[in-house]
C-alpha cells in the first residue's frame, strides 16, 4: 500500500516539473529571429498576465477583413517596472509593432517594439525599453 501511494507521488511529482519545465521557454525556439515582421493594427486587448504579456492586435487586410495578432511581449512585472500602465494603451488605439513571427502559429510574434501614431515607443518590457529609453 506505501509503495502504490509513493508512486502515485512520485508520478504526480514528476508530471508537475515537467509541465513547469515545458512552460518556461526560449524565445528563439518559438519565434523566427531571422524573419523581423512589421504589422500595424488597432489595439484589441492587452493583458499582463503571467508568465508573459500579451498585446492582440486588429488589423485590417486589403479584402476589408480584420485578422487578430497576438505578440507576446515581457513579463508583467519587467512592463510595469518600466513605466507601462495597464490604461496606457486603450481598445481601438493604432500602434505599429515591429517582432518576429512564431516558427508555429500564424498571426501570433513576438513583440521586438511598439510605437503609437504619436511616436511614442514601447520595448518588450515597456516605454523605458523603447528607441528613447534612457
Amino acid at each position: 500500500m506505501k509503495r502504490a501511494v509513493f508512486a502515485v507521488l512520485a508520478v504526480g511529482l514528476l508530471c508537475g516539473v515537467g509541465a513547469r519545465l515545458s512552460a518556461h521557454h526560449s524565445f528563439a525556439a518559438h519565434y523566427d529571429m531571422q524573419k523581423p515582421i512589421t504589422i500595424t493594427g488597432a489595439i484589441a486587448n492587452v493583458q499582463l498576465t503571467n508568465p508573459h504579456s500579451w498585446f492582440f492586435l486588429d488589423v485590417k487586410e486589403p479584402d476589408g477583413t480584420v485578422t487578430q495578432w497576438k505578440f507576446e511581449a515581457g513579463t508583467p512585472s519587467g512592463m510595469i517596472r518600466n513605466g507601462y500602465k495597464a490604461s496606457e494603451l486603450s481598445a481601438g488605439t493604432v500602434v505599429t509593432i515591429t517582432g518576429f513571427p512564431s516558427r508555429a502559429s500564424d498571426h501570433v510574434g513576438m513583440l521586438r517594439e511598439l510605437k503609437t501614431a504619436d511616436g511614442k515607443t514601447y520595448g518588450m518590457f515597456g516605454p523605458q525599453q523603447g528607441a528613447g529609453a534612457r
